[in-house]
């Protein structure tokens, strides 16, 4: 039998980070490093470590851990950053690239990174100009492979995270999605889990190349990852 895929995840409290962890449980094929700033209740049967580190020393971590592949679900919301845009950018964007080119110096060669729908580094809308950056700035650390995910509204349970016009889109999702065709598809909701599977199949390829993955992408990516080792649970 072959080792386990190791994946590295910064990010993993929050919602994705979180539902990653969860998907992964009872798999055989992986193991998880979360590498986080603070403490989190994992899930039961989780085989995983979870190392508690200033974002200083990521890139010791990641130097120690030698993982196979790096996944970022680092975000922050603009409320969260005080409405102040280099709040935002030190989370979205500078903690982000940091660790991506910490990762790739320690030999890292694969990483997922959790973007959004609608980033352009042209766009008017600040968030999505900053994700936008951010891809660019991705593409060229020289990771073998790399897949960027542009989800739209994520759907799931937040830790006391969801703001009033959030919560109220989620509850409309199932109507608004069935309004949302051709080029708007990509704009629909996507749930936390199905991200979090698309995330474990992305990690299991190896062939090289930039790949950018919209709602249906995503989807996609999900339903190819193998099921057979949760369903021994």
């Amino acid at each position: 039998m072959s080792s386990p895929l190791r994946i590295a995840i910064v990010g993993a409290t929050g919602l994705i980070g979180r539902t990653l962890i969860e998907r992964s449980v009872g798999r055989e094929d992986i193991r998880i490093l979360a590498i986080a700033r603070r403490e989190m209740k994992l899930p039961v049967g989780a085989k995983m470590e979870m190392i508690l580190a200033d974002p200083a020393a990521w890139e010791a971590v990641l130097a120690q851990a030698k993982p196979d592949v790096l996944v970022s679900a680092l975000g922050t919301t603009w409320a969260k950053a005080g409405k102040d845009e280099a709040a935002f950018r030190a989370v979205d964007q500078e903690l982000v690239m940091n660790t991506a080119r910490a990762a790739r110096e320690h030999g890292v060669n694969r990483m997922i990174a959790v973007s959004s729908v609608g980033a352009d580094t042209a766009s008017k809308n600040f968030y999505l100009r900053v994700k936008g950056e951010v891809e660019r700035d991705l593409l060229k650390v020289g990771f073998d492979r790399l897949d960027i995910l542009r989800p739209g509204l994520l759907r799931g349970a937040r830790e006391n995270d969801r703001r009033v016009g959030e919560r109220l889109g989620i509850a409309l999702s199932p109507l608004l999605d069935l309004a949302l065709h051709g080029k708007y598809r990509k704009y629909r909701s996507v749930s936390a889990t199905l991200m979090a599977d698309c995330i474990l199949a992305l990690a299991q390829r190896k062939p090289a190349g930039k790949f950018v993955h919209d709602g249906d992408g995503i989807a996609r990516a999900a339903h190819g990852l193998p099921q057979i080792m949760r369903d021994k649970e």
